[in-house]
């Protein structure tokens, strides 16, 4: 009875631990990044922790499969992600949800911070159809900008009555680390079912 009701059950959970997480950890510790990736800059690091605190990660992922998984290049999304496209994110932000589209390469679609920040402040002022949710708390509403202000112009009707609409520093960074998710490159250790597939790169945001 004891072996049934706790010792088997531990060896099983054991067992799925070391296949789950330590084989992979230790093909990947010392994994070196894609030729192509830079570090993110002090700002860019600032906005991934901002995006890190927001749950953005709760509807979006930042992991475009392989074509036979899914037709994430034709969505132009990308070509697959591999592992040494992520070696300087940490906490890793992949995802398993696409209430929204994936980010892993946004940049690139989108590479205005201007678009960014308008996207933040009312998705849809740029895209009517977005059920994402807007950030007004990262945004100042002031009768008007000083000198240092980065003004956000908002279409009509979604911007305020009166003033104008300035971004916080946070959100600042976090379209700095949107506008920067570029990973188009091409990659080194792509999977041989991918080798062949076009980086699409394309596409709705």
């Amino acid at each position: 009875m004891i072996r049934t009701l706790f010792v088997e059950p531990v060896a099983i959970l054991a067992l799925a631990g070391v296949v789950l997480v330590g084989v992979p950890w230790l093909l990947y510790e010392d994994h070196p990044p894609e030729p192509g990736l830079t570090p993110y800059t002090p700002e860019q690091a600032t906005g991934r922790a901002t995006y890190v605190d927001l749950g953005c990660a709760y509807c979006h992922s930042q992991q475009p499969r392989d074509p036979s998984y899914a037709p994430d290049a034709e969505r132009g999304w990308g070509r697959a992600s591999t592992a040494g496209d992520y070696v300087y994110d940490s906490p890793h932000q992949l995802g398993t949800m696409r209430t929204g589209p994936d980010l892993f390469n946004i940049g690139a679609r989108q590479p205005s911070v201007d678009w960014h920040l308008v996207h933040l402040f009312q998705p849809r002022a740029v895209v009517s159809w977005s059920i994402m949710p807007s950030y007004p708390f990262l945004f100042e509403v002031k009768d008007a900008a000083g000198p240092d202000d980065r003004v956000v112009t908002v279409p009509a009707p979604w911007g305020p009555a009166t003033g104008v609409v300035v971004a916080r520093p946070e959100a600042l960074a976090l379209a700095a680390y949107l506008a920067g998710l570029d990973h188009t490159y091409p990659a080194r250790d792509l999977p041989l079912r991918s080798k062949a597939e076009p980086a699409a790169v394309g596409g709705a945001p």
